[in-house]
């Protein structure tokens, strides 16, 4: 078997690479385990709707009876919404046995990039990335995210880490891993719900061309791995800090005292800090996602530009 056996790009998709024309794809984890049913889908429909009108092929990507999608149909989005967390959550370690299987998989981060520079896709806009979390230097607990962005030469843009990681050492493994993490319009690594981390990023870019230069010089001299864009969630859907960092502490808590682990931390930490604010983060969340896929189309479009 080849990879066009697992691999299917849609129609719409396949022309746009085709003619040179600006693609950006979406993960399916947000649709399954990142919202409830139905703002997940219509969030993703929402998504795919403001790509279109910029002029550019949105591709949601999606693992489906065993077929890796790139560019998923409005009915393949609705069956992944409303199965929600039944789909399971698909990092690079469970691609194999899901694709053998012939099951279904919700795209994380990692799965995603992969997918996308398989189907010839070069930005991918996402919520937020996983990273190191706290306390990983005796848990050992680090997201696979991050080895893709050394690995995987895609462009992803998000509003940062999520705060309940450890953000300074998840930046520490970024630059041992070679990843260049560049702010838009920003010094500062923004943290998911809110704008500011007091960490800095390692470069500051003020346009998408800018951005689309820096990725194209990092193709030509051959270097492999991603490009983090971290874009500050809008400050009238930015949470306060202090708000976010409690929420965070008893979310952690609650983690420890109920022996949650895994990959079963962050969905469990994001459901918490979602039930603690009183779910004013889920709103957040939806905001940042849409500002995301507007500079992640900016970008695309500069890189179709360049030819």
């Amino acid at each position: 078997m080849n990879l066009n056996h697992y691999l299917e790009v849609s129609e719409e998709v396949k022309e746009a690479l085709k003619n040179g024309k600006p693609v950006v794809a979406l993960e399916s984890t947000i649709i399954s385990h990142g919202m409830p049913y139905p703002q997940n889908v219509e969030t993703a429909k929402n998504v795919e709707k403001l790509i279109r009108n910029t002029g550019v092929v949105p591709a949601t990507i999606a693992i489906i009876q065993g077929r890796m999608k790139a560019g998923c149909s409005e009915e393949e989005i609705e069956y992944l919404g409303k199965r929600g967390q039944n789909v399971q959550k698909a990092s690079r370690r469970d691609l194999s046995v899901i694709l053998s299987r012939g099951e279904d998989g919700a795209t994380t981060v990692t799965t995603t990039m992969l997918i996308a520079h398989l189907a010839g896709i070069q930005v991918f806009a996402t919520g937020g990335i996983g990273g190191v979390h706290r306390g990983a230097e005796t848990t050992m607990d680090i997201s696979a995210d991050l080895e893709e962005l050394s690995d995987t030469p895609v462009i992803v843009v998000c509003a940062g880490a999520k705060s309940i990681l450890d953000l300074g050492l998840t930046l520490e493994y970024l630059e041992t891993k070679g990843v260049p993490v560049l702010g838009y319009q920003t010094e500062e690594l923004p943290a998911f719900y809110t704008r500011k981390s007091g960490f800095k990023v390692d470069y500051r870019m003020d346009t998408p061309g800018e951005i689309a230069d820096a990725f194209l010089a990092q193709r030509a001299v051959g270097l492999k791995s991603g490009m983090l864009i971290t874009n500050p969630i809008p400050e009238e859907y930015s949470m306060d800090k202090e708000t976010i960092d409690h929420a965070i502490s008893q979310a952690l808590e609650a983690a420890k005292k109920q022996n949650i682990h895994g990959k079963e931390t962050t969905p469990f930490l994001l459901d918490h800090v979602k039930r603690i604010t009183g779910g004013s983060s889920l709103q957040s969340n939806i905001q940042l996602v849409y500002n995301n896929a507007r500079l992640a189309c900016e970008v695309a479009k500069e890189i179709s530009n360049r030819g």
